[in-house]
């Protein structure tokens, strides 16, 4: 953790800059998301992890690949309509 703190100040605009050190210690760049909220009349900011889908779905075409199981796109758009059907139809 860095040990002292810095001061910043938010724009016209509601935009606040993230001091560089802190930005190079917590590997923030351009374009990263945070999650922001208050506790206690403070706000918190969270930088959010948000994974590759494309990586994580590239692995699961592997496994099933490797299983050889098949899955196309009517596969896929069946199976959502009938999970969301079935969603709507407990919702009442």
């Amino acid at each position: 953790m860095l040990e002292e703190p810095e001061i910043t100040t938010m724009s016209e605009k509601g935009q606040v800059v993230i001091p560089q050190d802190l930005r190079k210690h917590l590997g923030i760049k351009p374009k990263t998301r945070f999650i922001v909220f208050a506790i206690d009349g403070n706000i918190v900011m969270r930088k959010l992890d948000i994974p590759d889908i494309k990586k994580e779905w590239g692995g699961i075409f592997r496994r099933m690949d490797k299983k050889g199981l098949k899955l196309d796109e009517y596969d896929i758009v069946s199976k959502v309509k009938s999970h969301r059907k079935e969603k709507k139809k407990a919702r009442g």
